[in-house]
């Protein structure tokens, strides 16, 4: 989840597992665990695809949060998209900055390129 949430390709998310002690604890392992090679994550999801895995274990946690009293049968769920939303504003001010920011032509050296993210 938290690749999916940070959009790590399967290298960055095995490399924060073997650095960062945020993902050491959300994944409860030692601090000195060594973590694993990245291969792992594809083969998982290769595993997951299989005979419909994904969806008996979307119906495991389902089923196990029934019994929790977290989710009840047969009614309506809402999810709060308060972030999502947040997200997109920030995204669309950060794309305005940046096109604000570039250049009006390529080779115009009066208007030099700004780098607002990781770029190389």
């Amino acid at each position: 989840m938290l690749q999916f949430l940070l959009g790590l390709s399967d290298r960055q998310a095995a490399e924060s597992v073997r650095c960062r002690i945020d993902f050491k604890y959300a994944m409860a392992m030692e601090l000195d665990d060594p973590g694993f090679h990245h291969s792992v994550l594809a083969d998982f999801r290769d595993r997951l695809a299989e005979d419909d895995r994904a969806d008996r274990l979307l119906d495991l946690a389902l089923a196990r949060l029934k019994e929790a009293g977290l989710v009840r049968e047969r009614t309506t769920q809402r999810t709060d998209s308060t972030h999502v939303l947040a997200a997109v504003r920030d995204l669309t001010r950060l794309e305005m900055v940046t096109e604000a920011s570039a250049p009006h032509s390529k080779k115009s050296p009066a208007h030099p390129r700004t780098c607002w993210t990781n770029c190389r």
